[in-house]
């Protein structure tokens, strides 16, 4: 099966950077990241879920850590370089980014905002992040994820 070119592959293609595309069954009743990982029966490690948040001056900011783990704000706020970070109602995801909850990719979204991912991402060959679709996701190399959305790397993760 084919899958169809979503915006994030596109802006991938006009960046010439190498990515695949793979699509695994939705479960509308668990939209997690972790069910991705588990259904394309990958390591949940390498499974970056895309959290949308908002600083202390309304600004928007976008985070990818790992599937399994929790957003520290603290340290978002820290690398973002604001007093405060708080995350997004999922019902302001899709006038914000473009994309629905469990399809929010962070590339190609409305507007480019400042991104930044878990230094985790480090530790990883290839990484998953959602195409901008329910049920598909990117595999690529970190390096073409962190040039992408030129992000900043940061610890960004309760341990």
């Amino acid at each position: 099966m084919s899958l169809k070119k979503t915006n994030a592959a596109r802006f991938l293609d006009t960046l010439k950077l190498p990515y695949e595309m793979t699509s695994y069954e939705v479960d509308e009743e668990d939209l997690s990241a972790t069910h991705a990982a588990a259904a394309l029966g990958v390591d949940p490690k390498c499974v970056f879920k895309t959290l949308v948040a908002r600083d202390d001056a309304k600004h928007i900011v976008v985070a990818c850590i790992p599937a399994e783990a929790e957003i520290d704000l603290k340290a978002l706020a820290r690398v973002a370089k604001v007093k405060r970070c708080e995350l997004v109602a999922v019902k302001e995801l899709l006038g914000l980014t473009g994309y629905i909850r469990g399809g929010c990719s962070p590339l190609a979204m409305k507007k480019v905002y400042p991104t930044f991912i878990d230094s985790s991402i480090h530790e990883h060959t290839k990484v998953y992040v959602s195409a901008g679709l329910r049920g598909v996701q990117l595999c690529l190399a970190p390096n073409a994820l962190i040039e992408a959305s030129k992000a900043t790397c940061e610890a960004l993760i309760k341990t």
